[in-house]
C-alpha cells in the first residue's frame, strides 16, 4: 500500500471561518464538494404564546439575621434544598442582595411575607 506525504500548511487555517479553503481542502482531498452539501429548509409558523411574567424574589444582607436563621427560613419558606439555601446566604453576604426566586408576582407575595415576618429583608422585583 502506497502512503502519500501531505505537508501542512505551516500555519493552521480554521475552516469554519473561511470556507474558501475548506472547499479547496475538500477537492484536492478528492471530495466531490457539490454532493457534500445538503440543504435543509424549515418552516416558520406562528404560535401564541402566553407570556406570563417573571419577578424574582430578592433577599437583602443585613447585619441582624444570622447565616443558620436565612439558611432555615429560605429552606422552610422557599423550599430550597439546604445546599442551595447555603449558597444563596453565601451569594446575599458577599453581593448584598440575591434574587432567591423566580416566579409570579401572585407566587412570589406570599414568600417574600413570610419571610418579611422572621426579620429578613426581602422585596420582588417589577
Amino acid at each position: 500500500m502506497n502512503y502519500q506525504i501531505v505537508e501542512l500548511p505551516r500555519y493552521r487555517i480554521n475552516p469554519y471561518l473561511c470556507p474558501e479553503y475548506l472547499n479547496y481542502y475538500l477537492m484536492n482531498a478528492g471530495w466531490n464538494v457539490q454532493s457534500a452539501v445538503k440543504w435543509q429548509t424549515q418552516e416558520e409558523t406562528e404560535l401564541d404564546v402566553l407570556e406570563d411574567e417573571l419577578h424574582n424574589l430578592i433577599v437583602w444582607n443585613d447585619e441582624v439575621n444570622t447565616f443558620d436563621w436565612v439558611i432555615e427560613s429560605l429552606v422552610n419558606v422557599c423550599e430550597h434544598s439546604p445546599e442551595q439555601a447555603e449558597q444563596c446566604a453565601m451569594i446575599i453576604h458577599h453581593r448584598g442582595k440575591y434574587g432567591v426566586k423566580k416566579g409570579s408576582f401572585e407566587f412570589l407575595r406570599p414568600q417574600a411575607e413570610a419571610l418579611i415576618d422572621r426579620g429578613i429583608q426581602a422585596t420582588i422585583d417589577y
